[in-house]
Protein backbone atom coordinates (compact mmCIF):
# COMPACT_ATOMS: atom_id res chain seq x y z
CA UNK A 1 0.00 0.00 0.00
CA UNK A 2 1.51 2.82 -1.18
CA UNK A 3 -0.06 5.45 0.94
CA UNK A 4 1.14 3.42 4.24
CA UNK A 5 5.22 3.12 2.86
CA UNK A 6 4.35 7.34 2.06
CA UNK A 7 3.34 7.42 5.81
CA UNK A 8 6.21 4.76 7.11
CA UNK A 9 9.35 6.97 5.82
CA UNK A 10 8.13 9.98 6.87
CA UNK A 11 7.48 8.58 10.27
CA UNK A 12 10.95 7.02 10.01
CA UNK A 13 12.69 11.06 9.41
CA UNK A 14 10.94 12.00 12.44
CA UNK A 15 12.84 10.52 15.58
CA UNK A 16 13.90 14.19 16.88
CA UNK A 17 10.94 15.37 16.94
CA UNK A 18 9.01 12.74 18.70
CA UNK A 19 11.99 13.09 21.51
CA UNK A 20 11.54 16.39 21.41
CA UNK A 21 7.62 15.93 22.38
CA UNK A 22 9.07 13.33 24.73
CA UNK A 23 10.98 15.84 26.39
CA UNK A 24 8.16 18.51 26.35
CA UNK A 25 5.65 16.13 27.96
CA UNK A 26 7.82 14.95 30.90
CA UNK A 27 9.12 18.11 31.76
CA UNK A 28 5.43 18.52 33.00
CA UNK A 29 4.63 15.99 35.77
CA UNK A 30 1.51 14.91 35.58
CA UNK A 31 0.41 13.05 38.82
CA UNK A 32 -2.93 12.62 40.83
CA UNK A 33 -3.62 14.24 43.72
CA UNK A 34 -3.44 10.95 45.30
CA UNK A 35 0.27 11.14 44.23
CA UNK A 36 1.20 14.99 45.43
CA UNK A 37 0.38 16.12 42.16
CA UNK A 38 -1.77 18.80 40.69
CA UNK A 39 -3.13 16.75 38.11
CA UNK A 40 -2.96 16.74 34.14
CA UNK A 41 -4.20 20.29 33.11
CA UNK A 42 -0.40 21.83 32.49
CA UNK A 43 0.49 18.88 30.54
CA UNK A 44 -2.89 19.24 28.45
CA UNK A 45 -2.76 22.49 27.39
CA UNK A 46 0.97 22.42 26.50
CA UNK A 47 0.33 18.95 24.58
CA UNK A 48 -2.71 21.16 22.71
CA UNK A 49 -0.80 23.65 21.77
CA UNK A 50 1.73 21.67 20.34
CA UNK A 51 -1.06 19.45 18.13
CA UNK A 52 -2.21 22.71 16.99
CA UNK A 53 1.32 24.33 15.56
CA UNK A 54 1.39 21.09 13.78
CA UNK A 55 -2.02 21.64 12.29
CA UNK A 56 -4.18 19.87 13.98
CA UNK A 57 -7.66 21.64 14.25
CA UNK A 58 -10.70 19.56 15.55
CA UNK A 59 -10.21 19.87 19.56
CA UNK A 60 -12.99 18.80 22.05
CA UNK A 61 -12.29 18.69 25.97
CA UNK A 62 -14.30 16.98 28.72
CA UNK A 63 -13.79 18.18 32.02
CA UNK A 64 -14.29 16.16 35.24
CA UNK A 65 -14.89 18.23 38.48
CA UNK A 66 -11.81 17.54 40.69
CA UNK A 67 -11.85 19.97 43.95
CA UNK A 68 -8.67 17.96 44.77
CA UNK A 69 -7.09 19.64 42.36
CA UNK A 70 -5.36 23.57 42.19
CA UNK A 71 -7.41 23.68 38.46
CA UNK A 72 -10.46 21.92 39.96
CA UNK A 73 -10.64 20.05 36.99
CA UNK A 74 -9.26 16.74 35.13
CA UNK A 75 -9.12 17.24 31.73
CA UNK A 76 -9.72 14.53 28.64
CA UNK A 77 -9.21 16.06 25.65
CA UNK A 78 -10.02 14.14 21.72
CA UNK A 79 -8.18 15.40 18.82
CA UNK A 80 -10.06 14.37 15.25
CA UNK A 81 -8.84 14.16 11.69
CA UNK A 82 -11.95 13.47 9.28
CA UNK A 83 -12.52 10.02 7.77
CA UNK A 84 -13.25 9.00 4.02
CA UNK A 85 -16.03 7.10 6.14
CA UNK A 86 -17.60 8.37 9.17
CA UNK A 87 -19.74 5.44 9.79
CA UNK A 88 -16.75 4.02 12.09
CA UNK A 89 -14.45 5.57 14.45
CA UNK A 90 -10.97 4.40 15.19
CA UNK A 91 -10.08 5.36 18.31
CA UNK A 92 -6.25 5.64 19.36
CA UNK A 93 -6.22 6.10 23.40
CA UNK A 94 -3.78 7.25 25.37
CA UNK A 95 -3.01 8.84 29.30
CA UNK A 96 -1.20 11.51 30.63
CA UNK A 97 -0.73 10.95 34.08
CA UNK A 98 2.09 9.30 35.44
CA UNK A 99 3.02 7.74 38.45
CA UNK A 100 5.76 9.21 41.18
CA UNK A 101 9.59 8.77 40.29
CA UNK A 102 9.88 6.88 43.61
CA UNK A 103 13.22 6.84 45.11
CA UNK A 104 15.55 9.24 43.48
CA UNK A 105 18.47 7.71 44.21
CA UNK A 106 17.52 4.29 42.21
CA UNK A 107 17.44 6.47 39.23
CA UNK A 108 20.86 6.96 37.28
CA UNK A 109 19.02 10.39 35.36
CA UNK A 110 16.52 13.58 36.23
CA UNK A 111 13.30 11.83 35.86
CA UNK A 112 11.29 14.76 34.65
CA UNK A 113 14.48 15.64 32.23
CA UNK A 114 14.29 13.05 28.79
CA UNK A 115 18.08 12.07 28.06
CA UNK A 116 18.75 10.49 25.08
CA UNK A 117 20.70 7.39 24.87
CA UNK A 118 21.86 4.63 22.53
CA UNK A 119 18.57 4.54 20.69
CA UNK A 120 16.25 5.12 24.24
CA UNK A 121 15.17 7.71 25.72
CA UNK A 122 15.28 7.40 29.61
CA UNK A 123 11.98 9.60 32.19
CA UNK A 124 9.07 9.05 34.31
CA UNK A 125 6.33 8.78 31.59
CA UNK A 126 7.97 8.05 28.35
CA UNK A 127 6.95 4.46 27.87
CA UNK A 128 3.96 4.48 30.34
CA UNK A 129 2.54 6.55 28.62
CA UNK A 130 4.02 8.96 26.47
CA UNK A 131 5.52 6.03 23.60
CA UNK A 132 1.29 5.27 22.83
CA UNK A 133 0.76 9.20 22.81
CA UNK A 134 3.94 10.56 20.85
CA UNK A 135 2.87 7.34 18.73
CA UNK A 136 -0.32 8.11 17.73
CA UNK A 137 0.21 11.88 17.09
CA UNK A 138 2.86 11.04 15.06
CA UNK A 139 0.77 8.78 13.32
CA UNK A 140 -2.12 11.23 12.62
CA UNK A 141 0.54 13.90 11.83
CA UNK A 142 1.75 11.63 8.63
CA UNK A 143 -1.78 11.92 7.27
CA UNK A 144 -1.87 15.95 8.04
CA UNK A 145 1.96 16.11 6.93
CA UNK A 146 1.53 13.94 3.06
CA UNK A 147 -2.04 15.12 2.75
CA UNK A 148 -3.27 11.25 3.39
CA UNK A 149 -6.89 11.01 4.14
CA UNK A 150 -7.66 8.03 6.34
CA UNK A 151 -10.08 5.36 5.42
CA UNK A 152 -12.46 6.02 9.11
CA UNK A 153 -12.31 9.11 11.28
CA UNK A 154 -9.67 9.05 13.54
CA UNK A 155 -9.74 10.30 17.09
CA UNK A 156 -6.78 10.59 19.35
CA UNK A 157 -8.45 10.37 22.92
CA UNK A 158 -5.76 11.33 25.82
CA UNK A 159 -7.59 10.69 28.96
CA UNK A 160 -6.79 11.35 32.98
CA UNK A 161 -6.57 9.32 35.96
CA UNK A 162 -5.75 6.37 34.35
CA UNK A 163 -2.61 5.44 37.27
CA UNK A 164 -5.22 5.35 39.85
CA UNK A 165 -8.45 4.43 38.99
CA UNK A 166 -9.68 6.30 36.06
CA UNK A 167 -12.28 7.97 37.81
CA UNK A 168 -11.67 11.26 35.99
CA UNK A 169 -11.45 9.62 33.05
CA UNK A 170 -12.59 6.91 31.37
CA UNK A 171 -15.26 6.50 33.74
CA UNK A 172 -16.30 10.49 33.24
CA UNK A 173 -16.14 9.84 29.95
CA UNK A 174 -18.36 6.60 29.66
CA UNK A 175 -20.83 7.91 32.69
CA UNK A 176 -20.87 11.38 31.26
CA UNK A 177 -20.46 11.53 27.28
CA UNK A 178 -21.64 9.05 24.69
CA UNK A 179 -18.14 9.18 22.32
CA UNK A 180 -18.31 5.48 21.10
CA UNK A 181 -20.44 3.46 18.99
CA UNK A 182 -20.11 -0.18 19.12
CA UNK A 183 -18.42 -0.62 15.38
CA UNK A 184 -15.86 1.79 16.35
CA UNK A 185 -11.92 0.24 16.68
CA UNK A 186 -10.81 0.96 20.19
CA UNK A 187 -7.13 0.52 20.47
CA UNK A 188 -4.73 1.31 23.87
CA UNK A 189 -1.68 1.55 23.13
CA UNK A 190 -0.24 1.07 27.05
CA UNK A 191 1.01 -2.50 27.35
CA UNK A 192 2.53 -5.25 25.43
CA UNK A 193 5.74 -7.36 24.81
CA UNK A 194 9.24 -6.61 23.49
CA UNK A 195 8.21 -8.62 19.51
CA UNK A 196 4.75 -6.14 19.77
CA UNK A 197 2.62 -9.56 19.12
CA UNK A 198 0.44 -9.95 21.74
CA UNK A 199 -2.63 -8.04 21.40
CA UNK A 200 -4.33 -7.96 24.91
CA UNK A 201 -8.24 -8.97 25.11
CA UNK A 202 -9.21 -10.05 28.17
CA UNK A 203 -8.33 -9.36 31.92
CA UNK A 204 -8.69 -11.51 34.94
CA UNK A 205 -11.47 -9.83 37.91
CA UNK A 206 -9.40 -7.59 40.10
CA UNK A 207 -10.98 -8.03 43.73
CA UNK A 208 -8.30 -5.92 46.40
CA UNK A 209 -9.65 -6.38 49.96
CA UNK A 210 -8.70 -5.20 53.65
CA UNK A 211 -9.55 -6.68 56.21
CA UNK A 212 -9.73 -5.72 59.83
CA UNK A 213 -9.36 -8.61 62.72
CA UNK A 214 -10.75 -7.56 66.26
CA UNK A 215 -9.64 -9.85 69.27
CA UNK A 216 -8.80 -8.76 72.76
CA UNK A 217 -5.72 -7.72 73.31
CA UNK A 218 -3.60 -9.55 76.86
CA UNK A 219 -0.36 -10.73 77.63
CA UNK A 220 2.13 -12.35 75.78
CA UNK A 221 1.92 -14.76 78.77
CA UNK A 222 -2.04 -15.46 78.80
CA UNK A 223 -3.13 -16.02 75.35
CA UNK A 224 -5.74 -17.96 77.11
CA UNK A 225 -7.20 -14.56 78.28
CA UNK A 226 -6.99 -12.90 75.31
CA UNK A 227 -8.39 -13.70 71.45
CA UNK A 228 -5.42 -13.25 69.67
CA UNK A 229 -6.27 -10.90 66.14
CA UNK A 230 -2.68 -11.36 64.27
CA UNK A 231 -2.93 -15.14 64.56
CA UNK A 232 -6.88 -15.19 63.21
CA UNK A 233 -5.46 -12.95 60.55
CA UNK A 234 -2.78 -15.12 58.97
CA UNK A 235 -5.05 -18.57 59.41
CA UNK A 236 -8.00 -15.86 57.56
CA UNK A 237 -4.74 -15.20 54.77
CA UNK A 238 -4.06 -18.78 54.34
CA UNK A 239 -7.70 -19.94 53.87
CA UNK A 240 -8.11 -17.07 51.83
CA UNK A 241 -5.07 -17.98 49.63
CA UNK A 242 -6.61 -21.52 49.36
CA UNK A 243 -9.31 -20.41 47.18
CA UNK A 244 -6.58 -20.89 44.27
CA UNK A 245 -7.67 -24.41 44.46
CA UNK A 246 -10.91 -24.01 45.19
CA UNK A 247 -11.64 -21.78 41.98
CA UNK A 248 -9.18 -24.06 40.38
CA UNK A 249 -9.89 -23.60 36.50
CA UNK A 250 -6.87 -22.98 34.14
CA UNK A 251 -6.88 -20.66 30.90
CA UNK A 252 -3.84 -20.47 28.61
CA UNK A 253 -4.75 -17.18 27.77
CA UNK A 254 -3.37 -15.83 30.75
CA UNK A 255 -0.03 -15.67 33.19
CA UNK A 256 0.07 -17.38 35.55
CA UNK A 257 -3.06 -19.29 33.88
CA UNK A 258 -4.79 -18.97 36.88
CA UNK A 259 -7.03 -17.33 39.71
CA UNK A 260 -4.59 -15.82 42.16
CA UNK A 261 -5.61 -15.15 45.99
CA UNK A 262 -2.51 -13.45 47.72
CA UNK A 263 -2.29 -11.94 50.98
CA UNK A 264 -0.06 -8.04 50.40
CA UNK A 265 -0.06 -5.46 52.62
CA UNK A 266 0.03 -5.87 56.57
CA UNK A 267 -0.17 -2.96 59.01
CA UNK A 268 1.41 -2.77 62.41
CA UNK A 269 -0.88 -3.81 65.74
CA UNK A 270 1.35 -3.97 68.79
CA UNK A 271 4.60 -2.34 69.20
CA UNK A 272 6.20 -4.49 71.46
CA UNK A 273 6.81 -8.37 71.36
CA UNK A 274 5.38 -9.63 74.54
CA UNK A 275 1.72 -8.53 73.92
CA UNK A 276 -0.83 -10.70 72.02
CA UNK A 277 -2.33 -8.25 69.53
CA UNK A 278 -6.07 -7.46 70.08
CA UNK A 279 -6.21 -5.71 65.96
CA UNK A 280 -4.58 -6.74 63.15
CA UNK A 281 -5.02 -5.80 59.57
CA UNK A 282 -3.95 -7.25 56.32
CA UNK A 283 -4.91 -6.71 52.58
CA UNK A 284 -5.33 -9.25 50.05
CA UNK A 285 -4.75 -8.92 46.27
CA UNK A 286 -7.07 -11.29 44.41
CA UNK A 287 -6.89 -11.90 40.57
CA UNK A 288 -9.64 -14.02 39.23
CA UNK A 289 -10.19 -15.47 35.94
CA UNK A 290 -13.17 -14.34 33.84
CA UNK A 291 -14.89 -17.42 34.18
CA UNK A 292 -15.88 -16.95 37.93
CA UNK A 293 -17.82 -14.05 38.50
CA UNK A 294 -17.13 -11.49 41.38
CA UNK A 295 -20.40 -12.40 43.15
CA UNK A 296 -19.16 -15.86 43.19
CA UNK A 297 -16.02 -15.14 45.00
CA UNK A 298 -17.31 -12.76 47.97
CA UNK A 299 -19.82 -15.43 48.37
CA UNK A 300 -16.89 -17.69 49.46
CA UNK A 301 -14.78 -14.75 51.24
CA UNK A 302 -17.56 -14.30 53.40
CA UNK A 303 -17.89 -18.07 54.38
CA UNK A 304 -14.16 -18.50 55.31
CA UNK A 305 -14.31 -15.13 57.35
CA UNK A 306 -16.99 -16.53 59.19
CA UNK A 307 -15.40 -19.68 60.06
CA UNK A 308 -12.26 -17.68 61.31
CA UNK A 309 -14.24 -15.83 63.40
CA UNK A 310 -16.26 -18.88 65.16
CA UNK A 311 -12.58 -20.54 65.57
CA UNK A 312 -10.77 -17.39 67.05
CA UNK A 313 -12.86 -16.08 68.76
CA UNK A 314 -12.80 -12.80 66.82
CA UNK A 315 -14.69 -10.24 64.06
CA UNK A 316 -13.50 -9.99 60.94
CA UNK A 317 -14.57 -7.40 59.05
CA UNK A 318 -13.81 -6.49 55.10
CA UNK A 319 -13.79 -3.59 52.78
CA UNK A 320 -13.24 -3.73 48.89
CA UNK A 321 -10.38 -0.98 48.25
CA UNK A 322 -10.75 -1.52 44.26
CA UNK A 323 -13.23 -3.80 42.09
CA UNK A 324 -12.87 -4.56 37.97
CA UNK A 325 -14.94 -7.44 36.87
CA UNK A 326 -14.49 -7.15 32.84
CA UNK A 327 -15.22 -9.27 30.07
CA UNK A 328 -13.34 -10.30 27.30
CA UNK A 329 -13.07 -8.71 23.21
CA UNK A 330 -13.67 -11.77 21.18
CA UNK A 331 -10.68 -13.13 19.44
CA UNK A 332 -12.37 -12.59 15.83
CA UNK A 333 -13.46 -8.98 16.68
CA UNK A 334 -12.62 -6.42 14.06
CA UNK A 335 -10.55 -4.51 16.48
CA UNK A 336 -8.30 -7.32 16.99
CA UNK A 337 -8.16 -8.51 13.17
CA UNK A 338 -7.73 -5.14 11.98
CA UNK A 339 -4.74 -4.68 14.81
CA UNK A 340 -3.18 -7.99 13.16
CA UNK A 341 -3.03 -7.32 10.21
CA UNK A 342 -1.50 -3.50 10.58
CA UNK A 343 1.42 -5.39 13.01
CA UNK A 344 1.99 -8.21 10.39
CA UNK A 345 2.40 -5.08 7.75
CA UNK A 346 4.76 -3.09 9.64
CA UNK A 347 6.81 -6.01 12.18
CA UNK A 348 6.02 -8.98 10.65
CA UNK A 349 4.56 -10.57 12.88
CA UNK A 350 1.94 -13.02 13.54
CA UNK A 351 -0.49 -11.85 16.96
CA UNK A 352 -1.63 -13.81 19.61
CA UNK A 353 -4.62 -12.76 21.82
CA UNK A 354 -3.65 -12.88 25.09
CA UNK A 355 -5.20 -12.00 29.04
CA UNK A 356 -3.36 -10.43 31.53
CA UNK A 357 -3.99 -10.14 35.89
CA UNK A 358 -2.95 -6.11 35.94
CA UNK A 359 -5.86 -3.65 34.94
CA UNK A 360 -6.02 -1.59 32.26
CA UNK A 361 -9.06 1.22 30.86
CA UNK A 362 -9.99 -1.39 28.11
CA UNK A 363 -12.08 -3.02 31.02
CA UNK A 364 -14.24 -0.33 31.36
CA UNK A 365 -14.75 0.11 27.89
CA UNK A 366 -15.31 -3.91 27.48
CA UNK A 367 -17.89 -3.87 30.45
CA UNK A 368 -19.70 -0.71 28.32
CA UNK A 369 -20.07 -2.83 25.51
CA UNK A 370 -17.28 -1.79 23.64
CA UNK A 371 -14.25 -4.11 21.93
CA UNK A 372 -10.83 -2.63 23.23
CA UNK A 373 -7.80 -4.15 22.87
CA UNK A 374 -4.71 -3.02 24.67
CA UNK A 375 -1.26 -3.52 22.42
CA UNK A 376 2.44 -1.95 22.00
CA UNK A 377 6.25 -3.17 21.24
CA UNK A 378 7.74 -2.18 24.49
CA UNK A 379 10.20 -3.71 27.13
CA UNK A 380 7.41 -2.85 29.97
CA UNK A 381 9.56 -0.38 31.75
CA UNK A 382 6.69 1.31 33.01
CA UNK A 383 7.18 2.76 36.85
CA UNK A 384 10.69 1.28 37.55
CA UNK A 385 13.16 3.65 38.00
CA UNK A 386 15.37 4.69 34.48
CA UNK A 387 11.68 4.08 32.76
CA UNK A 388 12.72 4.22 28.83
CA UNK A 389 11.14 4.41 25.38
CA UNK A 390 13.00 2.22 22.66
CA UNK A 391 12.73 5.00 19.64
CA UNK A 392 12.41 2.45 17.20
CA UNK A 393 9.29 0.58 18.94
CA UNK A 394 7.97 4.60 18.87
CA UNK A 395 8.36 4.82 15.27
CA UNK A 396 7.07 1.01 14.59
CA UNK A 397 3.84 1.39 16.95
CA UNK A 398 3.23 4.74 15.28
CA UNK A 399 3.50 3.25 12.01
CA UNK A 400 1.29 0.59 13.43
CA UNK A 401 -1.69 3.22 14.15
CA UNK A 402 -0.97 4.59 10.37
CA UNK A 403 -1.94 1.34 8.91
CA UNK A 404 -4.96 0.95 11.19
CA UNK A 405 -6.16 4.67 10.50
CA UNK A 406 -5.86 3.76 6.50
CA UNK A 407 -8.33 0.62 7.28
CA UNK A 408 -5.86 -2.45 7.01
CA UNK A 409 -7.43 -5.47 8.05
CA UNK A 410 -11.24 -4.04 8.90
CA UNK A 411 -13.28 -6.18 7.87
CA UNK A 412 -16.81 -4.83 6.43
CA UNK A 413 -19.80 -4.04 9.24
CA UNK A 414 -22.06 -6.64 9.52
Amino acid sequence: MKQLETARNWLASQKPEMVRLETLLTSIPAMAPESGGEGELKKCEALTEWLRSKGFTAFERFDAPDARVPSGIRPNLVATIPGADDSRTVWIMTHMDVVPPGDLGKWETDPWKVVEKDGRVYGRGVEDNQQGLVGSAFAALAFLENGIVPAYTVKLLFVADEEVGSTFGIQYLLNAHKLFRPEDIIVIPDGGDDKGSTIEIAEKNLLWLRFETRGKQTHGSRPDQGANAHLAACDLALRLNGLEEFFGERNDLFEPNRSTFQPTKKEANVPNINTIPGEDVLCMDCRILPTYSLAVVRKEVERIAREVEAKHGVTVRWTEEQTVESRATPVDAPVVKALGASIKAVYGVDYRPIGIGGGTVGAYLRNAGFDAVVWSKMDETAHQPNEYCVLDNLVGDASVMAALMLGMGVPPKA
